[in-house]
C-alpha cells in the first residue's frame, strides 16, 4: 500500500467498509464469528456444570482439545475445498456441522460424548473460520484487510453478553443442556441465510485435480492427539514420548507439505527468514498464550473464589471483550504504531499471566484484583492480532495468497489446541483430580496460568524477528 493510499483510508476510518456490496457479507462473516465465540464462552460457563452432572475432570481440557484439534483438520482442507467446491458450500457446510454437533453434545450421558460432540462442532468451525479468511482476502481490498479483522473481533464484544448469558442461564436452572439446542438454532439461521448472500463461488476457479491430502491431515491429527494423551498418562517417560511424537508428527508434516503441490499452510510455512513464516509462528505462539484462560479460570474462580457459573463465564468473558475493543482501537494506526502493537502485545499478556499466577490462588483475592489481569491479557492479543493476520497474507509468495489466508485460523486453532493440551498436562502434573477447593488446586491455579509466560517471551521474540524483516 502506498503513503498516500494510508493517509486516505486514516481519514477515511470505518466509513471505508461501509459500502452496500460487501454489507451482506460483512453480516455473515460477523455471524460466523459470534456463532463460534458465543459457543466458546458459552462452553466455559457450563463446563463445571457438566463435569458436576457427568464427572470427568481430568478430561476437562478434552472437549476443547477435541474441538480445536477437529478445526485444525477441517481448517487445514478449507483452501482446497474452496477452491473446488466454492466458498459459499464449503461456509454452509461447516455451519451445518457445527449445529449437529451441537445437538450431540445436549444428548450427552457421559463426559464422552461432550467430547465428541466437540469434535464435530470443531470440524464445522473450522471450515467456517478459515474460509472467512479467505473471503475477506477475495472480497476486500488490501488497505481494508486489518479493519475487517478487527471487525470480526467485534462479534467477541457481543458474546462476552450472551454466551456467558446463555450458558450461566441453563447452567444456574440445572439445564445446561438447552444451551446446546439453543446453539444448534443458531447454527441453522446462520447456514440457510449464508446460502442466500454469498456468491456461489467467492474464492478462485473450481478444479477437478484438488484433492484433500489426507496424510499430512492425519499427522496434524497425530500430533494434537499425542499433546493431549500427555495430561493422561501416568508414567513420566510415557509424558516424553508421546510429546516427542506430537513434535515429529508435525515437524513431518512440515517438511511433506513445502514438497506438495497441494499445501495446507503456505511454503514457507514457520520460516524465520520470511514474513509470512514468522507471522505464523507469531500467531502460534499468541494463541497458546491465551488458551489457558478458557479452560481452568472459570473452574478456579468457582472453587477458590465462591463465584457462580455467571459470573465466573462474564469474568472470563472479559478477556474477549477487551481483545476486540483493543483490536477496533487500534486497527487503524499508522505502520510505526503496528509494530509497536505487536512487540509490546506478547510483554502485556506475560505479565497478565503471571499476574493470574499470583492472584488466583489467594481465597482473599477479590473480583477487582482478579479481572483486570483477565482483561489485560485480551487486550495484550487484541491490540496486535489484525496486524499479524495482515502481514501473513501480504506477505505470501505468489501462488500461496488462498492458501496464505485459511492458514490464519488453522494456526490460530492449532496454537488454541496445543496450548489446552499443555494447561491440562500441567494441572494434570499439579495433582488436579476433582473439581472441588483444595491444595492441589491452588497449587494448579498458579502453575496453569504461569507456565504461560514462556510461550508469551517466545512470542515477544517472533514479534522482534518480524520487525526486523520489514526494516531490512
Amino acid at each position: 500500500m502506498s503513503p498516500a493510499m494510508e493517509q486516505d483510508q486514516i481519514r477515511e476510518g470505518w466509513r471505508s467498509l461501509l459500502r452496500r456490496e460487501w454489507i451482506p457479507t460483512l453480516a455473515v462473516l460477523l455471524g460466523g464469528v459470534l456463532l463460534q465465540s458465543m459457543n466458546v464462552l458459552m462452553l466455559t460457563t457450563v463446563l463445571p456444570s457438566i463435569v458436576g452432572e457427568l464427572g470427568g475432570v481430568t478430561m476437562l481440557s478434552w472437549p476443547t482439545t477435541a474441538y480445536l484439534a477437529s478445526s485444525i483438520v477441517a481448517a487445514s482442507c478449507a483452501g482446497v475445498l474452496a477452491t473446488a467446491l466454492g466458498a459459499r458450500a464449503v461456509y454452509c457446510a461447516g455451519v451445518t456441522i457445527f449445529g449437529l454437533g451441537s445437538l450431540l453434545c445436549s444428548l450427552a450421558p457421559a463426559m464422552g460424548w461432550i467430547v465428541a460432540g466437540r469434535l464435530i462442532q470443531g470440524f464445522g468451525g473450522g471450515l467456517e473460520a478459515a474460509v472467512a479468511y479467505v473471503l475477506v482476502r477475495g472480497t476486500f481490498p488490501e488497505m481494508v484487510w486489518s479493519r475487517t479483522i478487527a471487525l470480526m473481533s467485534t462479534s467477541w464484544s457481543m458474546s462476552v453478553l450472551i454466551g456467558p448469558l446463555v450458558g450461566g442461564m441453563f447452567a444456574h436452572f440445572g439445564n445446561w443442556r438447552s444451551a446446546f439446542v439453543a446453539t444448534a438454532a443458531t447454527a441453522m439461521v446462520l447456514a440457510v441465510s449464508a446460502f442466500f448472500i454469498l456468491p456461489p463461488v467467492a474464492a478462485e476457479r473450481r478444479t477437478a485435480s484438488a484433492r484433500v491430502p489426507a496424510g499430512r491431515v492425519a499427522l496434524v491429527c497425530l500430533a494434537i492427539a499425542a499433546t493431549s494423551a500427555a495430561s493422561v498418562v501416568a508414567s513420566p517417560a510415557a509424558k516424553l514420548a508421546v510429546i516427542a511424537a506430537a513434535i515429529v508428527a508435525f515437524a513431518l508434516m512440515l517438511r511433506l507439505d513445502r514438497s506438495s503441490s497441494t499445501r495446507l499452510l503456505p511454503s514457507d510455512a514457520f520460516s524465520w527468514r520470511t514474513q509470512t513464516g514468522v507471522g505464523l509462528w507469531l500467531a502460534l505462539l499468541l494463541c497458546i498464550t491465551f488458551s489457558p484462560l478458557q479452560i481452568y479460570v472459570p473452574m478456579f474462580l468457582q472453587q477458590l473464589h465462591g463465584f457462580d457459573p455467571l459470573s465466573a463465564g462474564f469474568a472470563v468473558a472479559s478477556a474477549s471483550l477487551a481483545w476486540s475493543a483493543a483490536s477496533l482501537a487500534t486497527a487503524g494506526v499508522s505502520a510505526p504504531w503496528r509494530d509497536r502493537l505487536m512487540l509490546t502485545g506478547s510483554a502485556i499478556m506475560g505479565v497478565s499471566l503471571l499476574g493470574l499466577g499470583l492472584l488466583v490462588p489467594q481465597a482473599a483475592a477479590s473480583a477487582l484484583l482478579l479481572v483486570p489481569p483477565i482483561a489485560l491479557l485480551g487486550a495484550g492479543i487484541g491490540q496486535c492480532w489484525p496486524f499479524v493476520a495482515h502481514r501473513i497474507m501480504d506477505g505470501a509468495k505468489a501462488g500461496d495468497e488462498v492458501v496464505a489466508a485459511s492458514s490464519v485460523p488453522t494456526v490460530q486453532q492449532m496454537g488454541f489446541a496445543f496450548g489446552a493440551a499443555i494447561a491440562g498436562l500441567v494441572a494434570n502434573a499439579c495433582g488436579l483430580s476433582a473439581a472441588v477447593a483444595d491444595a492441589t488446586m491452588a497449587r494448579a491455579a498458579f502453575f496453569v496460568p504461569a507456565s504461560f509466560v514462556i510461550p508469551a517471551i517466545l512470542a515477544f521474540a517472533a514479534a522482534l524477528r518480524l520487525y526486523g524483516l520489514r526494516k531490512s
